[in-house]
């Protein structure tokens, strides 16, 4: 499978358009050597198109450069990621159906839609033969069911150029009488009847901020769950955060859901988050207990290889399992079921942010304990509660304004700092296990107690930031 990134524009076009003339256009000085393609693609989604819905499209197109199998996947900005194989026949190659996976689950994929495009392709050349864009003059014809369309669009697509051609070319296609496209593929377009149809019924629901949340961080899992499976940290990391925030949700609102459906879930993302932290964990505490360890001198090295080569293990072990995991019935049912939850009618009659307010509450009650008792078990139980309550504050804040948007970031500021005290306990436990035996790891051992008592210095005057009346106001009015 080849991976790569298209960046590109579309327009649409009326019948009598002719291209203008692009020359001197952010450095095009020739616009000649056009080649003419007629492509043949047929597309593939389930019935209800989840595909399209997530903003992904699968092909297999006959015709061109790039004949074969096309799965293109969100990007930034004018970009877009498209994975391509090659193959014939209308047997999605697996490698293509892993990739979304966690969107279509168990539902068949299947033609939706065949669009023919005569194409004519012009390449862009700066003054030393480079070709900065290719512009395509697209007639298409689409066949979708009963449903029969035809139009004229240009597509713009970078080589090697930048931004500044695209702007550069579409400044002048404007001028010329070209729109900007009406919608994201010309596959949506063949589409849109039914796609527009299933908006308008989802647009007649109006969505509890419950609800909303719980389907944020669905997508998230599901968004970040190939980069998961192929390792990359960031994607774990965020991973695991969305199923955090998902469960610690069921837990502040688990009497607006029946009890078994939280019971059960819960457990699941437990188990979800688990896995993704034993790949997670492993990567911060050897970012943490080798920061630094240069400056220690060269007797240190030892130490440093063994805490690098026993975390990686770890690494290693847990991205094996996590890959098992994600490849799961398991996981499947645990995403049904997140579906099921998110589309669940809510009472009307409650108000998350009143519930946000009462979870905060036991979280203050619960660090003024841990911090008279001073034991570190507590400690770690408060700053648990206070991610509740954050999470419970981020759910109400999108209709809540500027203070509730500021108490989020005062409990992430505290939450950060009992987490920073957790990080040098967990630290300590992990030199410990590896290295109990060595000087240097006994060095270590006393870097990480006194960072320990560092966190605990800053955590009054973060308390107070999160208690101050303007930042709470909002909360106790609901």
């Amino acid at each position: 499978m080849e991976t790569a990134t298209e960046t590109e524009r579309k327009y649409d076009v009326p019948e009598t358009f002719e291209l203008p003339d692009l020359t001197g256009a952010a450095g095009i000085a020739r616009v000649d050597g056009a080649e003419t393609h007629d492509l043949d693609a047929t597309y593939f989604d389930t019935e209800d198109l989840r595909l399209m819905k997530n903003r992904r499209t699968l092909r297999r197109r006959s015709g061109g450069h790039d004949a074969g199998w096309h799965l293109k996947t969100p990007g930034d900005g004018d970009g877009r990621k498209e994975h391509r194989m090659s193959g014939a026949g209308d047997d999605v190659p697996g490698e293509l159906r892993d990739l979304v996976r966690t969107i279509v689950r168990r539902r068949p994929l299947a033609p939706v839609a065949r669009l023919r495009t005569h194409r004519v392709e012009t390449p862009l050349l700066d003054k030393k033969g480079r070709t900065l864009a290719l512009i395509a003059q697209d007639q298409v014809r689409a066949d979708s069911g009963d449903d029969h369309s035809a139009w004229q669009e240009i597509e713009v697509e970078l080589v090697d150029g930048d931004e500044k051609t695209l702007d550069a070319v579409e400044k002048v296609l404007l001028k010329a009488g070209a729109s900007l496209a009406a919608g994201p593929s010309k596959v949506a377009r063949a589409l849109s009847g039914r796609l527009e149809t299933d908006r308008l019924e989802a647009d007649k629901i109006k969505v509890n901020p419950v609800s909303r949340y719980v389907r944020e961080q669905r997508d998230a899992i599901t968004g970040y769950d190939p980069a998961a499976q192929r390792g990359e940290e960031e994607a774990v990391h965020k991973m695991r955060v969305a199923t955090r925030r998902l469960r610690s949700t069921l837990k502040s609102f688990r009497r607006w859901f029946p009890e078994k459906d939280v019971t059960e879930l819960s457990d699941e993302l437990r188990w979800l988050a688990g896995m993704l932290g034993a790949v997670r964990d492993p990567q911060v505490l050897e970012q943490k207990l080798l920061s630094g360890i240069n400056e220690s001198g060269p007797e240190f090295e030892p130490a440093a290889r063994r805490i690098r080569t026993a975390l990686e293990h770890r690494v290693a072990k847990g991205r094996e399992e996590l890959v098992t995991a994600l490849a799961s019935d398991r996981y499947l049912d645990l995403l049904d079921r997140i579906d099921a939850l998110a589309d669940q009618p809510l009472p009307a009659d409650r108000t998350p942010e009143r519930r946000a307010g009462k979870v905060l509450g036991k979280a203050d009650d619960r660090l003024d304990a841990a911090v008279a008792s001073g034991v570190d078990e507590e400690l770690h139980a408060a700053r648990k509660k206070y991610k509740q309550a954050r999470y419970a504050v981020e759910l109400v804040a999108p209709e809540s304004g500027r203070p509730a948007k500021q108490l989020v970031k005062a409990l992430t500021a505290l939450q950060d700092g009992l987490g920073a005290h957790q990080d040098s306990f967990i630290a300590r436990e992990t030199l410990h296990e590896i290295g109990p035996d060595s000087f240097h790891f006994g060095v270590l051992y006393g870097r990480q107690e006194a960072v320990g008592k560092e966190t605990l210095v800053a955590v009054p005057a973060l308390v107070r930031a999160s208690r101050r009346k303007r930042v709470r106001r909002w909360l106790a009015k609901a």
